[in-house]
């Protein structure tokens, strides 16, 4: 038996498309949201691009009509964070525009010598002098902070370095832990419940991937819907011991 939700947060890859392929039940999914004004952001721990770029993607080759207030990148959720913490107005960024621009967003200022925060996310063009300035800095004393775990990331080559990757270089050369937000953290969803002024119950996560999406929701104590359209199986689901709250083979099966 479902329940009704007031709010849904929903994974991109795997969920509503699949690399370049169209999810026909997806769009539907979205328009009987938005039928309904049903409130949603579509969560992803990319950080390189931004809400506008994200939503120009879905509208334009996925047929869902997605505004940027829908999308909530990690990078949002990161910058959300670290104003939050009220440590000071200086950032070290390693990473692309989509992070960047969501820093600046929250009135931040970047200092790569002495800043409060060194944030730590993909970039493309990583070289060693950023790590070494993100390297000294923290050894200063900055709060080192990393957007997602996300050790790859799959392309049409194969599985490429993830932001997890790169935070791993600043993490063994500072022999300090990142703090992370994307998913499976819960930081991203409590921010994304803060964003709706929602408590945990009366809203659901729903994604294709266990390891990242419904742990999510399960480390947030938000109740979560898998669907078997992209990464997790039902064999896998199987060996886990704290399952999904819901568990479904298409996003039609689903009454919002």
């Amino acid at each position: 038996m479902q329940k009704k939700y007031k709010a849904y947060f929903i994974d991109l890859d795997g969920t509503l498309y699949r690399g370049k392929e169209k999810i026909p039940a997806a769009s539907r999914f979205i328009a009987r949201l938005q039928a309904q004004n049903i409130p949603f952001l579509v969560l992803t721990n990319n950080t390189t691009q931004t809400p506008e770029v994200v939503a120009a993607n879905l509208t334009k080759n996925y047929d869902m009509q997605i505004k940027p207030e829908n999308v909530f990148t990690a990078g949002l959720a990161t910058a959300a964070y670290i104003r939050s913490l009220n440590l000071g107005n200086r950032v070290y960024a390693i990473g692309e525009l989509g992070l960047k621009q969501a820093i600046l967003n929250q009135g931040f200022q970047f200092d790569d010598l002495n800043p409060d925060y060194v944030v730590v996310g993909l970039d493309w063009d990583v070289t060693y002098r950023k790590f070494e300035k993100a390297t000294l800095a923290i050894q200063k004393g900055a709060k080192f902070i990393g957007t997602n775990a996300d050790t790859n990331l799959p392309n049409e080559r194969g599985l490429v370095p993830g932001a997890g990757s790169v935070i791993a270089f600043v993490e063994r050369s500072t022999q300090q832990k990142a703090t992370y937000v994307g998913k499976p953290q819960p930081i991203m969803l409590e921010a994304a419940l803060k964003q709706f002024g929602l408590r945990q119950e009366e809203a659901v996560m729903v994604g294709d991937n266990y390891n990242t999406d419904i742990l999510a929701g399960i480390n947030t104590g938000v109740d979560t819907l898998l669907v078997y359209t992209g990464y997790s199986k039902p064999a896998d689901i199987e060996k886990v011991i704290v399952k999904p709250t819901y568990e479904i083979q298409s996003l039609d099966e689903w009454d919002v």
